[in-house]
């Protein structure tokens, strides 16, 4: 954690530092679609989800005409993934059961993405770092049995899980005069899920695209 709070303060300080004149506050809010990718054992069985993703902004111009700017922002965001294990049959003949058992995890994260934007016109591309901490993990589940279901929420302990991630962003959007904004960006993760070598995580990382709507208080 002391290592996320060192990132977010030397960006910050990079940008007000920067910065032309005072920076613009904001919201944005939206959805993650998202899955986790790499060198996975049983890769078939994950599959996209969606989630939600909302949180605070700022922008500080970095040029007097806004060409460039820098935009940090703290996010709420919720990735990771669906699965559908493999159905099989249990007995033969008319006794034959169906198994089948599906679900989907939620990592949620705090995400503190720092964008270095270039603006043309209402316009604008972005990319730049990002730091996550993970908050917590959430596996709920569906078990088929013939014609009996039955759901299972659980909390997921993440001792064995990275806590602490390092990322990318990259994306455009556009923005009008009056600070409303659509924004379309892919997030990608560095580091691995998973510490420990024999965790089936070991070499998974999240990717997800994001689309949200914001909007930026206009500046006095």
């Amino acid at each position: 954690m002391k290592k996320l709070v060192l990132f977010v303060a030397a960006a910050l300080t990079f940008g007000v530092a920067q910065a032309q004149n005072g920076p613009r506050i904001g919201i944005k809010a939206g959805a993650n679609y998202s899955n986790i990718s790499g060198d996975l054992d049983n890769e078939d069985i994950y599959e996209n989800k969606f989630g939600f993703v909302g949180g605070l902004t700022a922008n500080f111009n970095l040029t007097s005409d806004g060409f460039l700017s820098i935009q940090p922002e703290l996010l709420y965001s919720q990735r990771g993934y669906q699965y559908k294990d493999e159905q099989y049959t249990i007995g033969s003949g008319a006794n034959a059961i169906n198994y089948r058992s599906e679900g989907n995890v939620n990592f949620n994260y705090l995400d503190l993405p720092i964008a270095l934007r270039v603006n043309a016109g209402g316009l604008f591309f972005e990319a730049g770092p990002q730091a996550s901490y993970l908050l917590g993990i959430k596996d709920k589940s569906e078990t088929f049995l013939g014609d009996n279901r039955s759901t299972t929420e659980r909390k997921i302990e993440k001792d064995d899980l990275s806590e602490f991630e390092i990322g990318y962003i990259a994306g455009l959007g556009y923005q009008t005069q009056n600070g409303l904004s659509l924004n379309l960006r892919y997030n990608g993760s560095i580091n691995s899920l998973a510490k420990d070598d024999n965790d089936e995580l070991t070499n998974a990382r999240h990717s997800a695209f994001q689309l949200t709507l914001g909007f930026l208080i206009p500046s006095r």
